[in-house]
């Protein structure tokens, strides 16, 4: 009897620490479950509880020794599998967090959560038909699950068929009009590609459906803003402000809104703000986007004839060094000194920690063109450019700091027809969404020539990946003539 007794007491209190745990009290969720623990064997519900809790309240180390000592007595808990699959994930062991979903899906088919899990891991993984599989069979269990329905929108999309997400995303719209998840997600996939008129028409089909968010009314002053509807785009981001005035993504938003309406490039106090509250995350961030210019300024650096000759190149200007990427990509090379020059004193810390620069300057890059008088043999401006719109300042400051013969490289991202082929802006540059301009290839080739330059390289190279898709962009190497 006394058993028994214990048994019920204990199930009762694992149940009102699942229900703690539901309402987002976790913190009051453990002590009731310890209490259950203590009063017998734990339950497959308990155990499984107790996974969760470890996963929201316990360090990565601890929470893994928890789930790993768990599974150890219950391999066949696919609650469990599921919690170490999260953490595995999170901790960057892919294929280890695939294989814990797996065996989820092995041991309860039936279980949506985990078969949506093992395709997001599968995406992870770079096998989008495999992922899209797992997440249809989520999509059917349940239709109206807007994380489902994003999942396999990203891996339709990463398999090349984006009219096949966004009809998945738009019947997810119909079954929950207010789900803003799922509204968000497909203005988003507008926007990558480029149909900023659909785009607006989905952000004001959220009004029409009582949905106000802060992201919905940002994503729509992307949109605006990229089709030159500067003034419809302030009011969108004013919106945005009003609904989300403590979200940094909105308060991003706003900022560069604050740059639009005919301004030539991105305010210094704009910058220095992103790039200092940035920069704990920058190169991780970067990393996890394919950022490809460091390895690119390095193959056309190594081209030079000096370098190629094994003689020294220098000195160097590193304009927007930022953390010095670019600097540990020319490392090895015979090229030096470097001077780099960045806005924010947090990235300059950064930089100087790799101990790779001869000297660091914090300062705006054209306030250096202007009143710096030392000539150099190479300068460097990895997406430094696209924090301009109209170029003919900063390519005439750069020219006049470069020895005769000397090289700028530089890049910036390519300006490019909507979907209705109309180019945005002034049809030579355009600000884009999260604050950067963008320049056409025509107008970069003409402005780099009046300058003086002579066009040694002008590529279309993808600049870094977004969402699964390459940023285009455009690789300059200029040298002035004699």
């Amino acid at each position: 009897m006394d058993t028994l007794h214990y048994t019920a007491d204990a199930d009762g209190l694992t149940r009102r620490a699942a229900a703690l745990l539901a309402a987002g009290r976790a913190g009051g969720a453990r002590p009731l479950l310890a209490a259950a623990r203590r009063l017998g064997p734990p339950s497959p519900e308990a155990l499984g509880l107790a996974g969760r809790l470890a996963l929201q309240l316990d360090p990565p180390d601890v929470a893994r020794a928890e789930l790993d000592a768990a599974l150890a007595s219950a391999p066949d808990h696919a609650g469990l599998r599921k919690c170490r699959a999260e953490l595995r994930r999170n901790q960057g062991d892919i294929e280890g967090a695939t294989r814990d979903a797996a065996e989820a899906v092995i041991l309860d088919r039936h279980d949506p959560t985990a078969k949506a899990l093992l395709g997001v891991l599968m995406l992870d993984l770079g096998r989008p038909a495999d992922a899209a599989a797992c997440l249809r069979e989520a999509v059917a269990a349940e239709p109206a699950n807007p994380s489902f329905r994003e999942g396999l929108a990203a891996a339709l999309e990463a398999e090349g068929d984006s009219g096949a997400a966004m009809t998945t995303l738009l019947a997810g719209i119909e079954l929950a009009p207010g789900m803003v998840a799922t509204r968000n997600a497909a203005i988003l996939l507008c926007v990558r590609h480029r149909d900023f008129n659909r785009a607006i028409s989905l952000a004001e089909g959220a009004r029409v459906s009582g949905v106000a968010d802060a992201c919905t009314f940002g994503l729509r002053g992307h949109a605006l803003s990229s089709l030159g509807r500067h003034t419809d785009a302030a009011d969108a981001y004013a919106e945005a402000l009003k609904l989300g005035p403590d979200d940094p993504y909105v308060r991003h938003l706003v900022a560069a809104a604050g740059t639009m309406p005919g301004a030539r490039r991105a305010p210094v106090e704009y910058l220095r703000a992103v790039f200092d509250g940035y920069a704990d995350r920058f190169e991780q961030h970067l990393i996890a986007l394919r950022y490809r210019m460091p390895g690119l300024f390095r193959a056309v650096v190594a081209s030079h004839p000096v370098v190629a000759a094994g003689e020294q190149l220098g000195p160097v200007l590193d304009l927007g060094c930022g953390t010095g990427l670019v600097a540990v990509a020319l490392a090895g090379l015979p090229v030096g000194p470097l001077v780099g020059v960045d806005i924010a004193p947090r990235m300059l810390r950064a930089a100087a920690a790799k101990q790779l620069y001869a000297e660091l300057r914090e300062a705006d890059v054209m306030a250096v063109l202007a009143q710096d008088y030392e000539q150099w043999k190479l300068i460097l401006a990895a997406d430094v450019l696209c924090y301009f719109g109209a170029l003919e300042d900063v390519f005439a400051g750069m020219h006049a700091r470069l020895v005769p013969g000397g090289w700028l490289v530089a890049s910036t991202e390519e300006l490019l027809p909507d979907a209705d082929g109309v180019v945005p802006g002034d049809g030579d540059w355009a600000l884009q969404r999260q604050g950067r301009y963008a320049h056409t290839f025509d107008y970069v080739r003409r402005t780099a020539l009046d300058a003086g330059f002579t066009l040694r390289r002008l590529d279309r190279e993808a600049v870094r990946h977004e969402a699964s898709a390459p940023v285009a962009g455009l690789l300059l190497v200029l040298e002035r003539g004699p």
